[in-house]
């Protein structure tokens, strides 16, 4: 891993190892972090995306480690199908997940998901089943009905949606009663899938941020 130093912030990047593939990213940790949040981006968008990253950068103003990877790498993505196969990605975040665990400096922050399109149903997925690890989700015009593991999820989870994002909004509260743990739905007003109104990306950063703050 190479580290750089960025103002407060201790910056590495890094190459995750699964099987025969490694998977770049980005770690980035504030000074004093108590918690730390894997990206898992949607389909066709990578490490890169400027609205995750406006995001990520919300959190780590507000002491969150961030960790921006691709789930996929540049072959892999190529092949339209494997963007909505939900299995890989899944085992792709548990495995980032598992990295994470195995580094001294960063293994005791408490991890959070945050999802976008169908990196919210692979996030869903990956908390269902590491229940004892990740300790909050959010999903940012997710897609939360194609996760397989609602029933699992025992992380505190927060599904934001926008208001002119109609079929995505039902999609969502389908999604969310079949949630058990502490859950809450949050629908931005005047902001269409992708947040690009004035405004509306920021209330995002500032909801995700506040309840990763409260739960990690």
């Amino acid at each position: 891993m190479k580290i750089i130093v960025t103002g407060n912030y201790k910056e590495e990047e890094i190459k995750i190892p699964i099987g025969k593939t490694n998977l770049v990213g980005e770690l980035i940790i504030p000074e004093m972090a108590t918690g730390l949040v894997l990206f898992s981006h949607g389909s066709g968008s990578s490490r890169f995306s400027p609205r995750n990253n406006m995001v990520a950068e919300e959190l780590r103003q507000n002491g969150i480690g961030t960790l921006m990877f691709d789930l996929l790498t540049p072959e892999e993505d190529a092949i339209f199908a494997n963007r909505f196969d939900i299995n890989l990605l899944t085992k792709r975040l548990k495995a980032a997940t598992g990295w994470i665990m195995e580094h001294d400096h960063i293994e005791k922050l408490s991890i959070g998901y945050f999802g976008a399109s169908t990196g919210a149903a692979s996030a869903l997925n990956a908390a269902g089943e590491l229940s004892n690890l990740v300790k909050a989700v959010v999903s940012r015009g997710g897609r939360p009905d194609l996760s397989t593991n609602l029933g699992k999820v025992k992380s505190p989870t927060l599904f934001i949606v926008g208001e002119l994002d109609t079929e995505v909004i039902e999609m969502n509260k389908k999604a969310l009663k079949k949630l058990t743990c502490k859950k809450e739905m949050v629908i931005v007003p005047g902001a269409s899938h992708l947040f690009e109104e004035p405004g509306r990306l920021e209330e995002v950063a500032r909801l995700s941020s506040n309840w990763f703050m409260q739960y990690l």
